[in-house]
């Protein structure tokens, strides 16, 4: 099925141009901050945003801020940063949705975190239309993103990711094909309940070095330069040394929903998860307290009140690894 409805490279309104147009639709905190990688990186984006003031100040970056989505139906590659299934159908294929007039772009490429299912019925129709699809997620928040540090990881037909590959190493500091398919949505999935797994047990050790008497930004300091600390220990460190809850990557419900499909595909491919099955259940814990519009780093409160130990906000600056 990936062969025989791929298109020809030369088509009639690539012929006026020999660099591939882009579009990118959905400028949430992570689409700008990709999407101005790309034009530092200078390639030329034409971008729609539903709030079109959010595309606005893209456009000293060097963007073109468009209308409407069917004004991006001439790029020859789309981008899409949309924040569920539902939402990337519709930008897509509902009213004025970029596959709805008579052009329609040679490829999409979606950095959207999506369900395995929706993405490939999102491939079946497009693939149907002659329309070429790439799953490009990627780890690394906000932040991440405008560092630089992001990592893109693509499935789908080997040639197409090739072909973009430039774009996405533009975007990340590194980009990987990981196969066929929606396989890009599987290393999604897993890399979020790893995630899940790994703010569990760095919140427990860090209570416990607490309560036994480690000052909690020495303490993570020193994991952070352990063989054991990650760019994602470093960059949680301001948030668990000052207590910045309010300062929102992702929210414990986000992270609950992450932990379900991790523990529904280990399920599907019998695949026993003892660790993501206890995080789990924590994470449910949280979210059944009442935690919603807080960075899902309030398990450390959680950690701490379940262990009758009182934390507080320290008043230290330490490094969140991405400046440097």
């Amino acid at each position: 099925m990936h062969g025989h409805t791929r298109r020809p490279r030369q088509t009639t309104r690539g012929d006026k141009h020999v660099s591939q147009s882009l579009g990118w639709i959905g400028l949430g905190r992570m689409g700008e901050a990709m999407v101005k990688k790309l034009l530092q990186a200078g390639h030329g984006v034409k971008v729609w945003n539903r709030t079109r003031s959010k595309a606005e100040p893209l456009a000293e970056y060097g963007a073109q801020v468009v209308d409407s989505k069917l004004d991006l139906a001439g790029c020859d590659t789309i981008f899409t940063m949309v924040s569920t299934t539902d939402d990337l159908k519709q930008v897509l294929f509902g009213e004025g949705g970029v596959m709805t007039g008579a052009k329609k772009p040679r490829t999409v490429i979606d950095s959207s975190s999506i369900s395995q299912e929706g993405s490939a019925q999102i491939r079946e129709k497009l693939e149907g239309m002659g329309v070429a699809y790439l799953c490009a997620p990627v780890s690394g928040n906000a932040k991440v993103a405008k560092a630089g540090k992001l990592l893109v990881v693509a499935s789908g037909p080997k040639a197409l990711y090739d072909a973009n590959e430039k774009y996405l190493a533009a975007m990340s500091r590194k980009a990987m094909w990981v196969g066929e398919g929606e396989l890009a949505r599987v290393w999604k999935i897993a890399h979020n309940t790893m995630f899940g797994v790994i703010i569990q047990s760095l919140c427990e050790i860090t209570v416990l070095a607490e309560k036994a008497g480690i000052p909690r930004h020495v303490f993570l300091e020193s994991i952070n330069d352990s063989v054991l600390g990650s760019m994602y220990t470093r960059y949680k460190t301001p948030v668990l040394t000052k207590l910045s809850f309010e300062q929102v990557t992702f929210t414990p419900k986000l992270l609950l929903k992450d932990m379900d499909l991790g523990l529904g595909a280990g399920k599907a491919h019998g695949v026993p998860m003892p660790s993501a099955a206890a995080t789990r259940e924590s994470i449910a814990r949280m979210v059944g307290r009442g935690h919603d519009d807080v960075d899902f780093a309030i398990l450390l409160q959680e950690t701490a009140n379940d262990a009758g130990l009182t934390i507080a906000p320290l008043n230290v600056d330490v490094s969140d690894g991405l400046s440097s």
